[in-house]
């Protein structure tokens, strides 16, 4: 979502009009009191409130009659393969803020028998992070509001007599670092046969966050090589190709470039959205003002709590759940998490016929390092780099890729791997089963990783091609996949027409203004505006 943007709002109404003036003069205040450009690694929140020290051990739920988790501090929340495990029957569905977890699989992720991995890539999202500068002023803005007009919390709400906001913006936090630490530490554990003898080649989207990412999973991977029992590692710091974000930058990692999807690509998230939220939102909304009278909380607010849930919560750095998940019921998280998936599915998933085109130069790319042949692409790709052995070289053994969701949803449909989903309901829920396996805290949660893996197996002339995208085994049924999940490299590759063909790549630059239309259907709109998550 853009910063600016509420996607349940009606566009132009007067409380959209009203929302918009008010979090811009916050966000106005926010830059100019914190922003430097000239300081390269991140924003600098000084003279904030200092944190409120929060304990809780348990609390009574008053005020509603749907039944909340009471949630208990954690003694450890993170696992390095298993992932964030506290209250998994609520922080498993917080849609793209969940925290990584293993996601159920009906395959055995575990390497088959008689079979030896000879090449492995991750995708991965960065770890945790902190709002984007615009939200975060948005949800000071509804914090400041309730504590204005309430004065007095009680049970479930009683953390807020002494709760001040004071999340930053679009940094790392302390947790989203270990995060990373655990997944570097991961992937050299699953490759210890490849990573023994080898450095995977490590790129970075130029984001901050993203960087000091890939940064925290080196520092994993080069702590489990040395805990192996390798007595140095003398190519440690690794090295991190970093890939421009700046407007016009091909990157294969972050889009950006296809003017036709920045400019109007969204429109139907935000409609889609905003029918979904209406099956749910207004009686939460309902529930919270009754706890809190004259608190006056309006449906986007309702949303921005629920958001406040896994932003404060990895924002802790043992990953404590907040006292904001309590707020709201399992089923209640259930349909966040749908909302927020729905969101991701009608904007860089199929829902949008220029959503996958995003992917398209991952997945070339991804094709060149499976096959050992030059990059063969005309859509995001940067040529510079891609051409030369000393910034994309071909013949390793291990990758590792960084960059946001969007992207890495975007890829996801580009290479086929949710081909059987069904088209996602706005009217009811849909299970992430239901959907064979796409949700986003399924997909592209905090630290997301997503395994590309080639395996050489007793029997089999050709090398076998295989996905893990959080644990789970995705079966690449585009190409046949058999009891493993897996299919041979020449299957996989044939089944990436859609990636090798372009993507639509050529609609990109078709004039919008032409009639009034849009190349994906959807009308017209005042602007876009391009996203990092």
């Amino acid at each position: 979502m853009s910063d600016e943007e509420i996607p349940f709002l009606t566009p132009g109404s007067q409380h959209a009009r009203k929302l918009s003036r008010e979090s811009n003069g916050i966000k106005t205040w926010w830059f100019h009191q914190f922003y430097h450009p000239g300081r390269s690694s991140r924003l600098v929140l000084m003279g904030l409130t200092a944190v409120a020290a929060i304990t809780f051990l348990s609390w009574t739920i008053f005020g509603g009659k749907s039944k909340r988790t009471v949630l208990q501090p954690p003694s450890s929340c993170d696992h390095v393969s298993r992932g964030y495990q506290c209250q998994p029957d609520i922080s498993h569905y917080w849609g793209q803020y969940s925290a990584y977890f293993q996601v159920p699989s009906e395959i055995s992720p575990d390497v088959p028998a008689g079979c030896q991995i000879t090449y492995s890539q991750v995708l991965s999202r960065h770890g945790g992070r902190d709002p984007t500068p615009g939200k975060t002023a948005l949800y000071a803005q509804t914090i400041e509001k309730i504590k204005s007009n309430v004065h007095v919390f009680q049970g479930a709400y009683a953390f807020l007599t002494d709760y001040n906001y004071t999340l930053g913006a679009d940094q790392l936090t302390a947790f989203g670092e270990r995060q990373m630490v655990n997944s570097g530490t991961d992937f050299f554990t699953r490759y210890k046969n490849l990573a023994t003898a080898s450095i995977p080649f490590v790129r970075a989207s130029g984001q901050q966050r993203v960087i000091d990412s890939a940064e925290k999973f080196n520092q994993g991977f080069h702590q489990a090589k040395l805990a192996a029992g390798e007595s140095k590692d003398a190519q440690y710091p690794y090295d991190v190709l970093i890939i421009s974000e700046d407007a016009g930058s091909n990157n294969t990692l972050d889009h950006g470039l296809c003017t036709a999807f920045e400019i109007d690509g969204h429109k139907a998230r935000h409609a889609t959205q905003r029918t979904f939220a209406s099956t749910f939102i207004p009686g939460i909304t309902a529930r919270l003002n009754n706890a809190l009278p004259n608190a006056n909380i309006t449906e986007p607010e309702t949303i921005f709590l629920m958001d406040l849930c896994p932003f404060e919560t990895v924002a802790s750095s043992s990953g404590t759940p907040s006292p904001f998940c309590a707020l709201f019921s399992q089923p209640e998280w259930e349909q966040y998490d749908y909302y927020q998936t729905i969101g991701k599915y009608y904007s860089f998933g199929p829902g949008n016929a220029l959503g996958p085109t995003q992917g398209t130069g991952f997945v070339n790319e991804l094709v060149a390092r499976l096959t050992g042949k030059p990059v063969d692409d005309h859509t995001s790709v940067n040529q510079t780099l891609d051409s030369s052995p000393d910034t994309f070289p071909l013949g390793q053994t291990l990758y590792a890729d960084f960059g946001h969701d969007n992207d890495m949803i975007a890829a996801f449909f580009a290479l086929g791997l949710y081909n059987s989903t069904p088209i996602l309901s706005t009217t009811h829920l849909m299970t992430a089963e239901e959907m064979k396996g796409f949700s986003c805290a399924w997909t592209v949660p905090f630290a997301a990783r997503a395994f590309f893996e080639k395996m050489q197996c007793q029997g089999v002339e050709e090398e076998m091609v295989r996905v893990i995208v959080n644990g789970r085994v995705v079966p690449l049924e585009s190409c046949g996949a058999d009891q493993m999940g897996s299919c041979t490299l020449s299957k996989f590759v044939e089944s990436l027409s859609f990636a090798r063909g372009g993507g639509r790549w050529d609609q990109c630059f078709i004039d919008t203004q032409q009639g009034g239309e849009l190349v994906n259907g959807g009308a017209m709109s005042d602007g876009g505006v391009r996203e990092t998550s």
